[in-house]
């Protein structure tokens, strides 16, 4: 599924190689001398390694990411808005707060992965594998799960009403304080920290 993928030293973004990208990337996320950003709104970044990468706040609005690997990348506050991820292996990912509004999951595997408080509005995850996925105060308004793998995932504090589910089996799915609202805390404090 996810053969031949080019490597990002072989890759160039307007003019630059997307390894030196990421090697700033990687210390501007850890706040270090000489780190920049990395601004890949639009790139074509299909059948590429990613694997492990720190992308942290980087910025990828309507990038191309098909059938890339990120597997075990850190995307914790990522903007991949109307972002195409098809086939993508995103299994094992901290995205934490990742902006994934409008983007194109489909067939895209993210077993394992972390997306508290995520926003997936109006997404489209038709046949994806979300086994073991954890979902927790994420937004999914509009988004189309339907067909989804959620063997095993955690679905908490997350609403899923307008959520497109046909063909989608939760019975091995935790499900847990639908339609609450995330911000809100239980009046006696005892509100689940996990």
């Amino acid at each position: 599924m996810f053969g031949g993928l080019r490597k990002p030293r072989g890759v160039r973004i307007a003019g630059k190689r997307l390894s030196d990208i990421l090697e700033a990337h990687e210390r501007f996320a850890r706040a270090a001398a000489g780190g920049a950003r990395a601004e890949l709104a639009g790139a074509n970044l299909a059948r590429i390694d990613l694997t492990g990468q720190n992308l942290s706040h980087a910025v990828m609005e309507g990038a191309n990411l098909e059938k890339c690997c990120l597997r075990s990348s850190r995307l914790t506050g990522a903007i991949l808005s109307r972002a195409n991820l098809r086939g993508a292996d995103l299994r094992n990912c901290d995205m934490t707060e990742t902006i994934l509004r409008e983007a194109d999951l489909r067939g895209a595997d993210l077993s394992g992965s972390e997306l508290f408080r995520a926003d997936l509005e109006a997404v489209s995850l038709q046949n994806g594998i979300l086994r073991g996925t954890i979902l927790r105060q994420a937004v999914l308004r509009g988004a189309d799960l339907s067909g989804c793998d959620l063997t095993s995932a955690s679905v908490r504090e997350t609403s899923l009403e307008g959520v497109k589910l046909d063909g989608t089996d939760l019975q091995s799915a935790v499900v847990r304080d639908l339609n609450r609202r995330p911000d809100a805390q239980q009046a006696d404090g005892s509100a689940d920290k996990r």
